[in-house]
């Protein structure tokens, strides 16, 4: 049996400032049954970095629809604490974690050519952002947990926003650090095991040094985003 294909939906800027009036009073966990109301799970992509707290956006996604498939950009460059992360939180929300990378040749070619080095944007672009491309055309929807205090891009996004050909979804958008701290905290989630050695916003290994926020990400470099929520 074939899974049934959801035509792609677009949307206006009417539609969207509807969207944001309506969903920017609701809690989180609010936000997310909302979403599955308004949308079709076969409409929505998840995405997640399994990095510093994904516990927490990745726990409210497995209780409001433990089908939700769950797309994780694997680089061929993360942390294998971040390997083991994702693994940890697979098996205790029961995710559907599905991996999306480069072609053998491409990745082959950034190893070789250490291309994080001499032009992580392009890096970023072929690990990254070209492998999502070839799988984010068929939704109408992408959620990913930004949110406004992480970076001075992100501080000026709304919850729902049109971007490259889809409608992002940010639930955490307006969850403050401390906000987010006490809710993994009073829901006894995981964190990402390089929390504890200084890292706070973590993503491949040759590109990510300790650091607060994400002054850890691309360190020395004015680079603030890999290009996927730009």
């Amino acid at each position: 049996m074939t899974d049934t294909i959801v035509k792609k939906r677009n949307f206006s800027s009417e539609e969207i400032k509807t969207l944001n009036k309506k969903y920017h009073p609701l809690s989180v966990e609010e936000r997310v049954a909302q979403l599955y109301a308004d949308f079709s799970e076969k409409e929505v992509m998840l995405t997640s970095s399994f990095a510093a707290t994904s516990a927490l956006l990745l726990s409210i996604f497995a209780s409001a629809k433990p089908s939700q498939k769950i797309y994780f950009i694997d680089t061929g460059y993360h942390f294998e604490e971040t390997l083991e992360y994702k693994a940890q939180l697979t098996e205790l929300y029961g995710l559907d974690v599905v991996s999306v990378g480069a072609s053998d040749e491409d990745h082959a070619f950034t190893t070789a050519n250490k291309t994080w080095a001499s032009d992580p944007e392009n890096c970023c672009s072929i690990n990254k952002v070209k492998p999502l491309e070839l799988i984010k055309r068929r939704f109408s929807v992408w959620v990913s947990g930004l949110m406004w205090w992480q970076s001075d891009h992100r501080a000026a996004l709304d919850i729902f926003e049109e971007r490259g050909g889809i409608l992002k979804f940010y639930p955490l958008l307006d969850v403050s650090p401390e906000q987010r701290d006490k809710y993994i905290q009073e829901h006894n989630y995981p964190f990402h095991p390089l929390i504890a050695k200084g890292y706070h916003s973590i993503g491949c290994k040759h590109c990510t040094v300790p650091g607060n926020d994400r002054s850890g990400r691309w360190n020395n470099s004015p680079k603030t985003e890999c290009g996927l929520h730009l």
